[in-house]
């Protein structure tokens, strides 16, 4: 263009320079008169716009535009453009000799006359179609990628930026965690932490561990906008340039709280199960002895029955046998309570008034407390009548009371309670229904973590040889009360 306004240029120069323009097939180089006719062609012009200099030379440059757009006056814009600002510089559809169109990036020059008069223009047209094309189809690609990201409903999927703050946000993260986009763009992620994870610091572990490793996993409690809490697995991608540097990071959420507690009822149902094996194998083996340990205890008793009687009157003597017979009733008691616990022994069910039970047991109670422990009852004034054996009710109380004297070497306070419960549900070994519950509250120092797992296993106990069987709780659980019967 240089050379062409100043025209003081020799002929070589001017030669050597239509030489180079006409020898540029990637752009349409051509001049226009000061009403827009076309007065060069070069060989890039012909190339991709299909006209032989013989075909254009002395035609309008707008038939390169589309009817529509000569129709709008826009090569007529496009001149008059350039003449008031000198260039004018667009992309559009053009056409070319067979009536195919093409995206044309096109910059137009006015060239004047050293005393600045306009004698024309140079207009440099290229061919992006392949370029559009390409960037339509990137657009189109992530339009879809986009529409398929906003349309995930079960996944929080967004971004963030290097700090952390949230800058999209797609349906399923408004779905789970409850904020509009208007809401949460641009806040920083720890927002869906709970208090006691963004004291420790976790969001800034989790992007850290990510810059690092590129990478972050986890699942933890999150929470949504109401305040509520969900576990969620969290997935965290570092996305870096083509430097490394890092622009941001991808973060997918998703609420497993269902698939948790299912896990939680699967485990639970597997610990039943294994309890309840276990229990039916120990009260299979406590049966079978049981039965043959009551049966040499009742040769035992009877042998030494028939002893007493025939024995000298001496009391040294007979204060030894008295021994021995109650040290062999206590072990017939023994195997009436292991047989209970294999079920083996009939249970007598019957309807029982708890209050009415409990008010005769308090004298025995009282005398195996001792007078450092006082006893008290507290029974609402109607209180339903259950289905149990009351032999069984009685003892079962008795054994949790004395527990419950031991627990307390020094002394204090034992409270029986009792109420009315209803299970909507199932709970361990007890289906649906109307219950009463019994409660013996001591002031002891209770049971650690690791005796509560231990507490309902069969013979297990934390008192001395001679002092516990370990069939208190295990009694309770084993004989599986049907509805409106008693629970202990």
């Amino acid at each position: 263009m240089e050379v062409l306004n100043r025209h003081d240029t020799s002929l070589d120069e001017e030669g050597r320079f239509r030489l180079l323009v006409d020898a540029i097939t990637d752009y349409a180089i051509y001049m226009l008169s000061p009403e827009g006719i076309i007065t060069s062609w070069n060989t890039g012009a012909q190339r991709f716009k299909g006209y032989k200099p013989s075909e254009i030379l002395g035609q309008h440059f707008s038939r390169f535009y589309l009817e529509e757009d000569r129709a709008a006056g826009i090569p007529a814009r496009a001149l008059a453009t350039a003449a008031e600002h000198g260039r004018f510089e667009g992309e559009g559809w053009r056409q070319r000799k067979d009536g195919t169109r093409f995206w044309a990036h096109v910059i137009i020059d006015p060239i004047r006359h050293p005393s600045g008069e306009l004698i024309g223009y140079a207009k440099i047209t290229r061919d992006l179609s392949e370029r559009r094309a390409a960037e339509q189809t990137i657009r189109q690609s992530e339009e879809q990628f986009r529409r398929l990201v906003q349309g995930v409903s079960d996944y929080a999927i967004y971004m963030l930026d290097p700090n952390g703050n949230v800058s999209s946000w797609n349906f399923g993260a408004e779905r789970i965690k409850g904020y509009r986009p208007q809401e949460i763009i641009g806040r920083h992620f720890s927002t869906f932490y709970t208090p006691e994870d963004r004291a420790a610091g976790l969001p800034e572990t989790a992007l850290s561990l990510a810059r690092a490793e590129g990478r972050f996993e986890r699942e933890g409690w999150r929470v949504r906008k109401d305040g509520s809490r969900f576990w969620a697995s969290v997935v965290i991608d570092v996305i870096r340039d083509d430097d490394g540097d890092v622009l941001g990071f991808a973060k997918i959420t998703r609420d497993i709280t269902e698939k948790m507690e299912t896990q939680r009822a699967l485990e639970q149902a597997r610990e039943e199960l294994f309890q309840s094996q276990k229990m039916e194998a120990i009260g299979q083996l406590t049966g079978g002895i049981a039965h043959d340990f009551n049966n040499l205890l009742m040769a035992v008793l009877g042998s030494l029955e028939i002893l007493k009687k025939r024995m000298p009157q001496d009391l040294s003597l007979t204060s030894l046998v008295d021994n021995a017979m109650q040290g062999a009733q206590r072990g017939a008691a023994l195997t009436q309570r292991m047989l209970a616990f294999s079920r083996r022994q009939e249970l007598h069910i019957e309807p029982i008034d708890v209050s009415g039970l409990v008010r005769g047991m308090m004298d025995m109670l009282s005398r195996s407390l001792g007078p450092l422990t006082v006893i008290e009852t507290s029974f609402p004034v109607r209180l339903p009548t259950i289905l149990t054996d009351p032999n069984q009710l009685e003892m079962a109380i008795l054994n949790l009371v004395v527990n419950a004297r031991d627990a307390m070497p020094s002394g204090g306070r034992i409270v029986l309670r009792a109420s009315e419960e209803s299970l909507l549900s199932g709970k361990g070994p007890l289906s649906a229904g109307r219950y009463v519950r019994i409660a013996v509250i001591d002031e002891g120092e209770g049971m650690d973590a690791k005796t509560v797992e231990q507490a309902i296993t069969p013979f297990f106990t934390t008192k001395g040889v001679g002092k516990g069987t370990g069939l208190g709780f295990p009694w309770c659980r084993a004989s599986r009360p049907s509805p409106a019967a008693a629970s202990y």
